[in-house]
């Protein structure tokens, strides 16, 4: 073999994991942005990631995944989304995570974003329209906040002597004042008087439930909102405690200790955010994709729960549910 030839030969090779190393950084990178810890969404994550397979794509092999997680600080997203926009990520997912979504939105007008979340994404203007979002953001609107008038309907069947209802809301969230004015027009709807309470820390959870203990007869609908899905353990716990009947808008409630739960299947949400993640990876346009709105709500009764606070569920509710936990 002549010199040239083999110094050729040798240089290629010495290439090979030069250009194995290009073929990783060109792998897209999806920036997953989110309100609260990957421990307490360990279930919900992996839907997202059903939702990136289904179209094609998986974490490690034809995708990468950026996580940033706030752990309950909701003051740590704007940094955050601003950091996965000088990584420049091919998109950012913020999952049934309302700031988050608004926070990637304030952070970049040209990376595209897919949002799950609770609240009405017209009115807190993350897109211009369901039919026809505009711009570089899109997602799953899954209606947590338009269903308050169905969970009193369900709470009255539960307990059809409650004559007074308190709400829960965390003053700090973006649709807060949404998710009241529905609770407080369901509750006119049955006639019947609503206690606001608002809570957005450990410490005011604590003294919202403490008052309510003090005031035997009262049922609570906690709002959604992702700092209370955190704090699912906290507030399930404090419910049985001062025991206040309460009904949860996701049945990660009811599976660790909560009452009863009427909503969304989150699990479900976070798939479809995942999908629309892998079809804008393939070239789908934001501007081009409906908001998707999910038809399907779940009914969670724990009957343990239900005896802790002795009340007889009626058999037509426990017909109606999706799941009933022993």
């Amino acid at each position: 073999m002549r010199r040239r030839e083999f110094i050729t030969l040798l240089g290629g090779a010495a290439a090979w994991p030069v250009a194995a190393q290009a073929q990783q950084v060109t792998m897209p990178v999806i920036g997953f942005l989110h309100t609260g810890s990957p421990d307490l969404n360990a279930k919900m994550l992996e839907g997202f990631r059903q939702g990136l397979a289904q179209s094609g794509f998986v974490e490690g092999r034809n995708v990468a995944i950026e996580f940033r997680w706030a752990e309950g600080h909701d003051d740590r997203l704007p940094e955050m989304a601003a950091d996965l926009v000088r990584r420049r990520v091919a998109v950012i997912a913020a999952p049934a995570s309302t700031p988050a979504a608004l926070a990637a939105k304030a952070a970049t007008a040209t990376i595209p974003i897919v949002f799950a979340t609770g609240a009405d994404p017209v009115a807190l203007g993350l897109v211009a329209s369901l039919n026809r979002p505009g711009g570089n953001v899109t997602g799953i609107a899954f209606q947590t906040i338009e269903i308050a008038g169905k969970q009193f309907g369900l709470f009255r069947e539960l307990m059809p002597r409650t004559e007074r209802f308190a709400a829960l809301v965390n003053p700090d969230f973006p649709a807060a004042e949404a998710v009241l004015n529905n609770f407080q027009a369901a509750a006119s709807r049955i006639g019947r008087p609503l206690e606001i309470l608002r809570a957005s820390t450990d410490r005011e959870l604590e003294v919202a439930f403490a008052s309510l203990g003090q005031k035997p007869g009262v049922a609570l609908m906690v709002g959604g909102d992702p700092s209370f899905t955190s704090r699912r353990a906290q507030i399930t716990a404090l419910a049985a405690r001062f025991a206040v009947p309460t009904m949860y808008v996701a049945r990660e409630f009811a599976e660790v200790g909560g009452l009863v739960s009427y909503g969304p299947d989150l699990t479900n949400a976070y798939r479809e955010t995942g999908v629309y993640t892998g079809r804008i990876l393939k070239g789908d346009k934001p501007a081009d994709l409906p908001v998707a709105q999910p038809t399907k709500f779940e009914l969670v009764i724990n009957l343990k729960a239900a005896r802790g606070l002795a009340l007889d569920v009626p058999d037509k509710l426990l017909a109606l549910a999706d799941e009933v936990i022993e």
